[in-house]
């Protein structure tokens, strides 16, 4: 009896160190564990950390046409829509003086079409000297749109109306491109063609070089042009995006008349390349 007593004890004994010597060594374990996680920064970001994925579908959708998906979604490219847009709203220094010129558009209309009204123009010492054009848009593939309509040019001169046709849209390396045929009265002609280009610089800084070109086809010389190459212009101009609807922006453009057109501004005194810096805001509503 007593030996069996005392080989239960040593049986507990041994059960009872072994057991510690276990947690000891799980101990030390999770010690260093900790300390392995602990030289080691958690590799995601706090946004990731805070993350909380949403739970999955209640049910599987099945398989549906384009129109039940734009239906259910309620996508609808034919929904009328409409935008202002002043591109263009500046100071100039010109060398006859300070300018306030402007450069805006409106439309109402869906995806496909649309009526779109253009304004541009310069005020100089109380006189203006600008363009109105009302014209349908009409897209005919995925990046470009036919336009025609009515444009209405006046300023010192007399003023002149005219029968406008042509595109506009996105052309390779994402250059937005405009060309613009005219026809007037007493078989007058002119087109017009204009190219931009945007350079995120940032998310908020945006330099945009433009460039425009002028043609005429007959003279006007009571408006100061000639028939040919009229002038052309480019512009620098640097934004920064308060909104994506407000952008204050500082520029330099330079401006140039060219072939007999240059000749008369010279005969009435002026200069036939002139260079401006410019400040103003673009914004749209």
């Amino acid at each position: 009896m007593n030996a069996l007593i005392r080989w239960s004890t040593a049986v507990a004994l041994l059960a009872s160190t072994g057991l510690a010597a276990a947690q000891e060594q799980h101990q030390h374990h999770q010690h260093q564990e900790h300390a392995h996680h602990a030289g080691h920064a958690d590799p995601r970001t706090e946004s990731e950390r805070a993350h909380i994925p949403p739970p999955p579908p209640q049910r599987v959708m099945g398989d549906m046409s384009e129109e039940e998906m734009a239906e259910m979604m309620d996508m609808d490219d034919t929904e009328p829509y409409g935008l202002l847009l002043f591109e263009q709203f500046e100071w100039r220094d010109t060398d006859e003086g300070d300018a306030l010129a402007w450069e805006g558009r409106a439309f109402y209309g869906n995806d496909y079409d649309k009526a779109l009204l253009k304004t541009e123009g310069e005020r100089l010492d109380s006189e203006y000297d600008g363009s109105v054009e009302l014209l349908w848009d009409r897209v005919f593939s995925r990046w470009w749109s036919v336009q025609a309509g009515v444009a209405h040019d006046f300023g010192e001169g007399p003023s002149r109306t005219w029968a406008a046709f042509g595109v506009q849209g996105l052309a390779p390396y994402w250059f937005e491109v405009e060309a613009l045929m005219y026809v007037g009265e007493q078989g007058r002609t002119a087109a017009s063609f204009s190219a931009e280009y945007e350079m995120f610089l940032t998310q908020r800084l945006i330099l945009q070089p433009k460039f425009e070109v002028d043609l005429y086809g007959k003279d006007d010389i009571a408006n100061g042009i000639r028939s040919g190459l009229s002038d052309a212009e480019l512009g620098l101009r640097l934004r920064y995006e308060i909104r994506r609807e407000l952008a204050p922006y500082v520029g330099v453009m330079w401006s140039r008349k060219f072939g007999e057109t240059a000749d008369l501004v010279r005969e009435h005194g002026g200069d036939a390349e002139e260079v401006q810096f410019v400040a103003g805001v673009r914004a749209w509503f």
